[in-house]
């Protein structure tokens, strides 16, 4: 037989007719340790030492404990790999999230992040430009926006102009500066002599970050709820709004302006809440609206019935003293209505970025229009974007450093760059190609803006969430079949979502890479940590 243990020996388990049939002898020497004849005892010297363990009583013990610990441990991972955080894009799951699933902000995939609750929800929104500064990089940043609500009920809807200042980055962020000291070590440091004063200026810069953001307000009442809101580019005090009850409102916000920016609050009570020009001309609500980056003062704004009205500045509003006779209003186009029973909407407008008298449209149908003011009465060049299908186009974005690109988002949830010199006469039944077009969103596309100083890239929104894109990354064959089947397309560089049906969304033209969005859950302020 083979040998076996000590502790097996011990632990009883071995039964057997020997113990039954031993003799007297053998029955002493398997009895107790305690009963044991007592033996001589030998002198312990090299040769004969003893190794004695004191644990050997406790080795079952010892056992029972690790398969406990061990049955502990994988419990514990099974249930943190339940609870496991995932990433979910909503263009490639449909927009749902799985059952009993919330949305957690990854705070390492933002430069910057603030979230706002407003009492009423907006539909639209703009950035009022301020003084502090052209090109904005170093945190804290401050920022303000005008927007429009949609109340309960008529009487309750403001216009709210609101700053937000003292604006730090996430937790975790790295400046330029900390990014490079970790890719170059620290033996590399060309400006050894400056460190100490670099050391300060870093304490320093910390100290400012770990502040509390600070949302100041002031809201002028509106009639009805606000569709659109646009500044005046080289007014940025002059405010207007397409009210669902049919009216074009303008607003002077100078002396709100001047107070959130540091001036007496006494010129507050001096200034009207109520706007200095209501204009009722047009024979619907509409959410059509745009002031002119040429020409000071020009203002279209288009309904749902399909007409066009232009607006310029009277001779007699050279003064800057803003009243009911600032502007000259005129009736200018009413949409095509051929294989149409009524007139398509309007539903977005933008003037040309670099012609003072060139504006395009997008319309229900499916159409993009040019017109031209000099020639009244008729689009200059009207194209089907919708290959057909009779889409809805929901808004359009005109590229301000490439002048001939023109963006287009559809109710299908397309969005297509155009170059304009390929759009046909009006006469003609043919579509151009477009330049790009993306089919991956499946909601409608509610928000399309360019880049301020990047020319190919665009931000885009939808129901569900805010999307930037680089237009110039072009896809790689090779990698071509390694993106899983997702279906994303290699240009989208960011999602931002969590909002409830995100509306509109606007780069501000001075924080680098800021973007606002306004939802029904309220507003966000970010800066993307790739960009």
């Amino acid at each position: 037989m083979g040998k076996k243990s000590k502790r097996s020996r011990s632990s009883g388990t071995k039964v057997g007719s020997n113990t039954t049939t031993s003799s007297t002898n053998n029955d002493s020497i398997r009895a107790a340790p305690a009963l044991r004849p007592a033996k001589e005892e030998e002198e312990e010297t090299m040769e004969n030492l003893k190794f004695e363990d004191p644990y050997e009583d406790l080795y079952e013990d010892e056992e029972a404990d690790d398969d406990e610990i061990n049955n502990n441990i994988q419990e514990m991972e099974e249930e943190e790999a339940e609870e496991a955080i995932q990433s979910w894009n909503p263009l490639t799951s449909n927009g749902t999230l799985p059952p009993n699933t919330s949305l957690v902000i990854d705070e390492t995939a933002y430069k910057m992040h603030h979230a706002l609750t407003t009492e009423w929800p907006s539909l639209s929104f703009d950035v009022v430009p301020d003084e502090d500064g052209r090109i904005r990089t170093k945190f804290p940043h401050s920022l303000i926006v005008v927007a429009g609500s949609q109340a309960d009920r008529v009487d309750r809807n403001k216009v709210t102009v609101m700053k937000l200042s003292d604006l730090g980055p996430c937790a975790g962020f790295k400046s330029q500066k900390e990014m490079d000291d970790e890719i170059l070590g620290e033996e590399y440091n060309p400006d050894a002599d400056s460190d100490s004063d670099d050391d300060e200026e870093e304490e320093e810069e910390e100290e400012d970050l770990d502040v509390d953001p600070i949302l100041e307000h002031y809201s002028l009442s509106h009639h009805g709820g606000v569709n659109r809101i646009r500044v005046m580019p080289q007014q940025p005090s002059i405010v207007s709004t397409w009210s669902d009850a049919g009216t074009v409102n303008l607003y002077n916000i100078e002396s709100i302006l001047a107070t959130l920016n540091g001036s007496p609050k006494k010129n507050l009570l001096s200034s009207s809440k109520d706007p200095f020009f209501v204009y009722s001309g047009h024979s619907t609500e509409g959410y059509a609206m745009d002031w002119s980056k040429v020409t000071e003062g020009n203002l279209a704004t288009g309904d749902c019935d399909g007409s066009i009205h232009i607006w310029n500045l009277a001779s007699s509003s050279t003064s800057k003293t803003w009243t009911n006779s600032s502007f000259n209003v005129t009736p200018t186009y009413s949409t095509p209505t051929t294989n149409a029973e009524t007139p398509p909407s309007i539903e977005d407008i933008q003037w040309s970025p670099t012609e003072s008298t060139v504006l395009a449209t997008g319309e229900c149908g499916g159409y993009v229009r040019i017109y031209d003011t000099r020639c009244s009465g008729r689009p200059m060049l009207s194209t089907d974007v919708t290959e057909g299908s009779g889409v809805d186009v929901n808004v359009i974005a005109w590229n301000g450093l490439v002048s001939n690109l023109l963006a287009s988002g559809a109710d299908d949830g397309t969005f297509s760059v155009w170059d304009l010199r390929n759009f046909q006469s009006s006469a003609s039944s043919s579509s151009p190609p477009p330049l790009a077009r993306f089919t991956a969103h499946k909601k409608p596309i509610t928000s399309l803006e360019w880049h301020p100083t990047d020319e190919s890239m665009i931000v885009v929104s939808d129901e569900d969430g805010t999307y930037v894109y680089d237009l110039s990354i072009e896809e790689d064959e090779d990698v071509k079949d390694d993106s899983g089947g997702e279906g994303l397309p290699p240009q989208l560089l960011f999602v931002h979502c969590g909002s409830t049906s995100t509306k509109e969304v606007h780069w501000h033209p001075q924080v680098v890479s800021c973007l606002v969005t306004t939802s029904l859950s309220g507003f966000s302020a970010f800066i993307p940590s790739n960009l």
